[in-house]
């Protein structure tokens, strides 16, 4: 593994955390992740239409206006791209814990 094997688009740590937050749940209201990802309403949005642009994550919108509410759900295809990035991620991170042993026993 090596850095060609992140994904780009999960790699960025806002979309990383929210990929992270939808992973361990079936639903996550755009409110619960704009509050535990310490993010803008706008910036949000941007990272959460990268995300359902890319198949990674889908959308449900209910109601209208201030009563509605939007949810996403990690899709397949997303939880295996989470998946691999995290395999290639614990890889590199793993060289990088080795590299650095081997320096300070010399």
């Amino acid at each position: 593994m090596s850095a060609a094997d992140l994904d780009p688009l999960i790699h960025a740590p806002k979309r990383l955390g929210a990929m992270a937050l939808l992973s361990s749940t079936t639903s996550v209201s755009f409110g619960f992740m704009r509050e535990h990802l310490d993010v803008s309403v706008s910036d949000l949005s941007k990272q959460m239409k990268a995300l359902t642009d890319a198949g990674y994550v889908s959308v449900k919108k209910t109601g209208h206006g201030r009563s509605g509410e939007t949810n996403y759900r990690i899709t397949k295809t997303g939880a295996k791209a989470l998946k691999a990035h995290l395999v290639a991620l614990n890889e590199l991170v793993a060289q990088a814990a080795s590299a650095v042993e081997s320096i300070d026993a010399t």
